[in-house]
């Protein structure tokens, strides 16, 4: 079994390979959602999306995380990039991130997004 301190990196090396070997990572989140309906006069439709955030980055007040994806196909996709609220406490030392956002537009149109992302590695200690 893999020790999960052994998969640290840093949010500002983050696309660096070697990250690893420098700094310690923060943790990230899940997320999953549906957009918002879009087109509601000629065809109303949402997509479906899912993913992992970046690692934590501090900021004051607390910490934040990106979130980037596309969504499903519904005959096109969108792409959505955003970068979280603040943590937001639910309970034995557990938190989540609010986040909204608008999808690119494809197709002649745009989704919006309001998700809240999934509590932080549930079944770890803070790396």
């Amino acid at each position: 079994m893999s020790n999960h301190a052994d998969n640290c990196c840093c949010e500002q090396n983050y696309y660096d390979e070697n990250c690893c070997k420098k700094e310690k990572q923060l943790h990230d989140h899940e997320f999953l959602g549906s957009t918002r309906l879009a087109e509601l006069e000629d065809d109303p439709h949402n997509h479906r999306f899912a993913g992992v955030s970046s690692p934590a980055i501090p900021v004051q007040g607390g910490h934040v995380h990106i979130v980037k994806g596309r969504t499903d196909f519904f005959d096109h996709f969108h792409e959505f990039k955003a970068t979280s609220g603040l943590q937001k406490p639910v309970g034995d030392g557990k938190h989540v991130h609010f986040v909204e956002a608008e999808t690119s537009v494809n197709d002649d149109h745009f989704h919006e997004l309001i998700f809240a992302t999934l509590i932080d590695a549930p079944i770890f200690e803070e790396c």
